[in-house]
């Protein structure tokens, strides 16, 4: 079964990430005290396992928190390609707007990094809330339909 296993909120755009254990998601605007609200990047997803992958690929062996996702999930399947899908964590429903690709600071955090990243969606997925729920870590993460 999928999960979720952390929660991770900017406050400010180039500020460190805020490891809370419980948010609140808020329709068409994304995570509640996050930087980014609106628009089609309102929160960031990533799966343990496709972060612990890349890190393999590019030997390093970074948190998860150097990603800057907001939300980090374990035990998911078919993220790529899913643009269109309804993702339920917990009480939240998500929809995929698309890929997290990922960008130079994964190689300034480690080189190589972001070439590992770069295939099969290992960046994450981007979503839009689609409604206002409460998240907590350890709530079951699932797809409610797919595109």
């Amino acid at each position: 079964m999928a999960e979720l296993v952390r929660i991770l909120i900017k406050p400010m755009k180039g500020e460190p990430m805020q490891d809370v254990g419980e948010a609140q998601t808020l329709s068409g605007q994304g995570l509640a005290g996050n930087a980014e609200r609106g628009g089609p990047r309102q929160i960031t997803l990533i799966a343990l396992e496709d972060w612990e992958a890349a890190n393999a690929d590019a030997g390093a062996a970074l948190d998860a928190e150097v990603r800057r996702a907001n939300l980090v999930i374990t035990g998911l399947t078919g993220m790529a390609n899913s643009t269109g899908s309804i993702l339920r964590v917990g009480a939240a429903l998500l929809e995929v707007t698309g890929e997290t690709r990922p960008c130079r600071f994964m190689d300034a955090a480690h080189q190589g990094l972001r070439e590992a990243m770069a295939t099969n969606w290992r960046g994450g997925l981007t979503c839009v809330a689609l409604c206002d729920a409460d998240l907590t870590v350890g709530d079951l993460v699932s797809w409610e339909s797919t595109a």
